[in-house]
């Protein structure tokens, strides 16, 4: 069997640009997984964690939102923002993730506080402490 050629993209640069195995995407409506040889594919994101395998091992990513693309082998993964877990510090992961929880308490009492924007925020840094904590 061959091999996939994995990418990730932002609009600011490319994250990863490697060959997998497998690479398993939190597609919108449910999670699907990318083995060599798969149909064409066209899929939204959700905010996720997502995995590639690769020589045996499997490596982590935070992903925000965006889509994926599945052609020829290749995994085109195109998101707002992403980062992987490797590179992501826990303590600055677990310190967000508590002043993105403060906003959105302060956002329920007050007016002038976006929900919206305080509950996408934790769920932002929730996906990278989930990451941090999986590598």
């Amino acid at each position: 069997m061959g091999r996939l050629q994995l990418d990730i993209v932002t609009p600011d640069r490319v994250v990863l640009s490697t060959e997998a195995d497998y690479v398993s995407l939190p597609g919108v409506e449910g999670d699907f997984g990318v083995l060599p040889d798969h149909i064409p594919y066209f899929a939204a994101l959700r905010v996720a964690c997502m995995h590639y395998e690769a020589d045996g091992k499997t490596a982590w990513a935070c992903v925000t939102g965006g889509f994926a693309e599945v052609a020829d082998n290749r995994v085109q993964v195109l998101v707002d923002t992403a980062e992987l877990a490797d590179e992501i510090d826990l303590d600055r992961a677990e310190a967000a993730f508590r002043r993105a929880q403060e906003r959105l308490e302060q956002a329920k009492h007050q007016t002038n506080v976006n929900v919206v924007r305080a509950e996408a925020a934790l769920q932002r840094a929730l996906v990278r402490l989930q990451a941090a904590k999986l590598r």
